[in-house]
This record gives structure tokens, sequence and C-alpha cells, in this order.
């Protein structure tokens, strides 16, 4: 016995002597903050707690600037286990950060979840996010608690088309119980996922009615996969709701397509519907009828009374006058639009455009004056309406080295500048615009002129085009990789200040950019376009991996441009659409007879390529003043586009 205990005080007097050895031996390597950071990333995507509570120990003890954000992250995981107390303090102590508004939104989740009704309604008026989820969470708690006014307020959630999170539907069966969910309210969002093709969500809101079942629900599938068989086999009752519902959407499919069948078929089936049911299929056929430029669509808007149209009808029933240049026409529909519809840009100027027509000079320039000031592409159009044209872009300001500076040391900027470091663009900007709010004007050129020397061009535009009365306009519209660019507009002759508009607004000159369809780099172009051109070209050796080369990008993408303006005749506005939506589709946007072009644009059925030819055109005003080449008024540069063009289907203009 006593040899054991010999040898266990032996064993243990070398432990410890190892122990003491090892302490006072320095570490082979201290992980830097860098590593550190990864490291706590990896753990918060595993769910590793304890690793990354070591590495934010290790990082606090540092003093890294990014520390915060691994706290945060195991906050996230260590959430359902907190007290409230705890969570009260990580958000005290984060208040300023960015990411403080999720959590508390996570938090006010798990709340809601557990019933913990007094701490959820004592810390919900601090969410400043919108968050679907606990929006029903609150509405839901609410009427828990006796307020009976909190249902009611729940039909504006549900008549979104937007997808929301499951705890939604625990709200929506609460307001079908107590009344305040009616089939009205069920059969309207029902009209309104199915006119978007969204099936599956309109099957579920479909099942709410009491009558529905599985066979009821297969006809909906049926009628979703041919309208037409649908519409001839007369398997959709009129004598139904339901049937009518689904008689409406196959009309509707077919007045896209086919709408010459579609009227027909509608003409033979009308006084089976109600008066309501008949404004909303009259109301869609002119919407598709307006998009595709067809003249009959104003007829089809006379059956309609304004209040039974929506905002997007109530705007293609003013394009459709402004097509054929009813002026008189355009500003009655614009009178009947609702106040806040009224106030945007495109129908100020509009409405001044039409006063104007009508020789209401004065009254034409109450609107156009001050929409002239607007440094926009309505504005610029006003300023032109005013003869103007060839005005100067106003004195650029130029913030100093001291303005930069003190920028640079806000606590947000330089977590945003690290951010980037990590390649975590969302949370970089997220920060950037959070540090950013409440800046004045020459803070924000400050700060835009920080971001470009960084080469963020599209952080530095976002920033400097958020200024209201000083601007620098050289950080809104910056020039950079000038050689490459300017190589090739000589190559291919181009306007260089539309090469440069037409990329601001592709990429914001970040050559890395890729969107959400493929398309790539500076100039945002197709890999299949860019194989095409490459042949075109005679490029032999192109891959595909150099659509990422700057100058092969820019080269394929200049090489387009020519290609789409000579398509066009020359029309640069015609092959600013051409290069978005491609040339088929630009042609058939074209009028019978020569069109103004700021008409052209105007009417362009797809909202997408409609903003974006708007933008492209007016960067290019902009640039034109930037780099001194010839300077054109907008009106100018968007010219006339000849006539030629024709009545198409709905699913022409779209494709």
């Amino acid at each position: 016995m006593q040899r054991y205990s010999a040898v266990f005080s032996f064993a243990f007097m070398l432990m410890v002597s190892t122990a003491a050895s090892v302490l006072l031996v320095p570490a082979a390597h201290a992980a830097s903050n860098e590593e550190l950071f990864n490291d706590a990333r990896i753990a918060y995507k595993n769910r590793d707690d304890l690793t990354l509570e070591r590495d934010l120990q290790q990082m606090q003890a540092q003093d890294y600037l990014l520390a915060p954000y691994a706290d945060y992250w195991l906050m996230l995981l260590r959430l359902n286990q907190s007290d409230s107390q705890t969570v009260r303090n990580f958000l005290a102590q984060y208040a300023d950060m960015p990411f403080a508004d999720r959590v508390r939104g996570e938090w006010l989740k798990g709340l809601a979840k557990r019933q913990e009704w007094t701490t959820f309604f004592d810390e919900l008026p601090a969410l400043k996010r919108d968050d679907a989820g606990v929006s029903c969470y609150a509405l839901e708690g609410r009427a828990i608690r006796g307020d009976s006014d909190a249902l009611a307020e729940g039909r504006t959630l549900w008549m979104s088309t937007a997808e929301q999170p499951a705890n939604c539907l625990a709200l929506y069966d609460r307001m079908q119980k107590n009344g305040a969910l009616s089939n009205d309210l069920i059969w309207e969002k029902f009209r309104l996922l199915m006119a978007d093709n969204k099936v599956s969500p309109a099957k579920l809101v479909a099942q709410r009615i009491s009558t529905m079942d599985a066979a009821a629900l297969k006809l909906l599938d049926k009628t979703y996969q041919n309208p037409q068989q649908a519409l001839e086999k007369k398997t959709l009752s009129l004598k139904t709701r339901y049937g009518r519902e689904l008689n409406l959407y196959a009309l509707d499919r077919l007045a896209r397509t086919q709408p010459l069948y579609a009227l027909d078929m509608w003409q033979k089936l009308q006084a089976s519907f109600e008066p309501a049911e008949q404004d909303y299929f009259w109301s869609r056929l002119a919407l598709h009828a307006a998009r595709r430029h067809d003249p009959a669509a104003l007829s089809f808007y006379d059956r309609v009374p304004a209040a039974a149209l929506d905002k997007e009808q109530m705007a293609w029933k003013a394009r459709a006058a402004l097509r054929v240049s009813d002026w008189s026409r355009l500003l009655n529909t614009i009178a009947e639009m609702p106040a806040t519809q009224q106030q945007e840009a495109a129908w100020r100027y509009w409405k001044g455009r039409a006063l104007k027509e009508q020789k209401q000079i004065p009254a034409a320039n109450a609107l156009l004056v001050p929409l002239s000031r607007e440094r926009s592409y309505y504005g610029l159009l006003a300023e032109d309406e005013l003869g103007d044209v060839l005005s100067a872009v106003p004195a650029s300001y130029r913030p100093t080295s001291a303005e930069v500076e003190a920028v640079s040391a806000v606590p947000g900027i330089q977590r945003a500048m690290e951010l980037q470091r990590y390649d975590m663009r969302w949370e970089s900007r997220t920060e950037w615009a959070a540090a950013t709010t409440g800046f004045d004007d020459k803070q924000m050129i400050a700060a835009a002129e920080l971001a470009a020397r960084q080469e963020w061009y599209d952080l530095a535009i976002i920033t400097a085009d958020k200024t209201t009365s000083t601007h620098d306009f050289s950080l809104r519209y910056p020039t950079p990789y000038r050689e490459i660019v300017r190589g090739f507009a000589k190559e291919q002759g181009l306007d260089e200040a539309w090469i440069y508009g037409l990329t601001r607004q592709e990429s914001r000159f970040m050559h890395y950019a890729k969107s959400g369809v493929g398309a790539s780099g500076l100039m945002q172009v197709m890999p299949a376009t860019a194989k095409w051109i490459a042949k075109r070209m005679g490029l032999d050796n192109y891959q595909n991996t150099m659509i990422h080369q700057l100058d092969t990008n820019v080269q394929l993408g200049t090489y387009y441009m020519r290609y789409t303006l000579d398509l066009m005749g020359g029309q640069s506005l015609m092959a600013t659409a051409a290069y978005n939506a491609g040339p088929g589709r630009a042609r058939r946007w074209m009028a019978d007879q020569p069109l103004e072009g700021a008409i052209y644009a105007e009417t362009i059925p797809f909202s997408e390529t409609r903003n974006y030819v708007q933008k492209v055109m007016g960067n290019a005003y902009y640039y034109a003043h930037r780099l001194g080449t010839k300077i054109l008024s907008l009106k100018q540069r968007l010219g006339t586009v000849g006539g030629g063009g024709g009545v198409m289907t709905t699913e022409e203009a779209e494709n």
C-alpha cells in the first residue's frame, strides 16, 4: 500500500511540474484575429457554441473590432436558453449595432411561442424592422389578451401575396374562427394568388372554404395546366363562386396569349358573372391589351369604373392614352389615380406634358419647375420642357482629407471595411448604411469618397446618390477603368458616355458582379451571349472563365452594344432596351408610326426594362458632362423611335 502511495505521489509531483513548465513556456503560436474570426464563423455554421465562445473570449481579450459579431452569433445559438435579463443586457450593450434588431426580432418570436406576452409587448416597440412573423404574433397576442380590434387589423397581412412564416397561419385560423376573415376575403386572396400563378399557396387559401374537397383542388390543377381545354370542355361550373373564379383565371391566362379567343369566350359567358366579377375581367383584359400596345385597350378600360382598377391597371390606362397621344384622356386618368400615385415623378411629368400640349402653360410649369430640380430621369425631361436643355451639371462639392478621415474613424465604418475583407458584403453594407444614417450631405460625400478609394464603386455611388442639396457628381458618376472603356469605345465607334451609363446600371462597376440569371462581370454579359459574341469576333481561344476578365468583359459588352445599335438603326434608346431584354422585344415594342422616345420608354411592358432604359439614358446624359463628350439633352438622346411595330400578344410583349 505504501509503495502505491509513493508511486502516486511521484506521478502527481511530475504532473504538477510539467504543467508549471508549460505555463512558463510562451505559446508557439497565438491565433491571429483573422484566424479566430474565421474559426468563429465556422463554429457558428456548425452550431458549435463552445468553440465559438472560446474564440469570442480570445477576440475580446485582443480587443478585435469584429468580436461583437462572434458575440452576436453566440447569442443566436443560445437565445432560447437565455433569460430575459441576459438578452436585455446584450441588446443594451450592442444597441448601436445593426444586428441588434435581428436578435430582438428572434427573441420576440421565442417569447410569443412561450406565450410570455407581457415581456413580448414590453419589448415590441423597440423593434425597428418589419418582420411578418413578429407582426402575426403581435396581432395574435393582442387577440388573446382581449383586444377586439387586433383580428380586424390582420386583414392587411392576410392580403399580402408574399411568402409568410408558418406562425401566421395560426393568426389566420383565429381570424376565420372569429369572423374577421370572411369568405369574400378568402376569395379575394385566392384571386390575387392565381393571377400571379402562385398555385400552391392558392390551394392552401382555397382549403379554408368549407365546401372545398380534393376533387375541387384537382380541378384547379387541370385549369392551370390547360386553361383553354378547361373552358372548351365546360368542366368549370358557373353556378358556384369557385367555378366562376376558375373560369376567370382561365380567361385571364388566355387573354395574355390569345386575346381574341379570350374575348370571344368572355362574351359568351359574361352574363353568368356578377357585376364585380365582370369588372375584374374587363380590368385584366384592359391591362393585358395596354401592355401589348393594343389600340382596343382604352375601349376595354371604358367598361370598368376607375374604383375597380388597381395601381398597375391605372398606370397602364394612362400609358395606353399616352401611346396614342390622347392628352385629355391622360389628364383624366391621372386625376383618377390615388393621391400617392399622382405624386410619383412619372405622373407629375406626364401631367405637366399633357397640360403643356393643351397650352395650359402656367399649370404645366407649376409641375415641371419643381420637378426639374430633382436629379432624376423625369427631372431631366422636365428641364427639357422648360427650355434649359443644355444646362451644365451643378458644381460638385469635393470633401477635404480631414472630412474623409473623420468618416473613416466612425466605428461602424471601420467594421464595414473590416467585414468587406472577409467578403461579408451584406453585413458590410448593413454596417455602412447604419453608420451613415443621419449623415449630412458633406459627410455622405466624404463617405462616398472613402468607398471610392477602396474601389467599392457600387457603395460609393449608392452613398453619393443619397445627398439632397449638395452633391459630388464625380462620385455619383465615376469613370473607373477609363483606358479600357475608352479603347473599346473607339474600336466599336460608340459613345463613351453611353457605355458608362449602361455599365453603371448593370454592375455599378463591380467587375466580380454576377446576376441571379447568370450575367457576369462589369457589363453583365450572359455566358451564352458571350460565347456567341466571341465566335462572331473570331476569338478562337475564348473560354467561359474569360467572361470574368475585366478587359474581355468590356470587349464583349461593347461589341454587343454595337451589334444592338446597328440592329436598331442607330437608335441608342432601342439598343439599350435590346441589351437588357433582347433585340426581338425591343423591335416589337415599336409603334406603327414614329414615336417620341420618352413615350416608347414609358410604355415598355417590363417594369425592369423600363426602369433600366430610363436610368441608362439619364446616366449617359450626366456622363457626357463628366467626360466632356458631345452634350445632348435627354430628350435628344431619347430621340424618335421609327414606326414598324404592331400589336402583339402579352406573351410576346413579355418574352
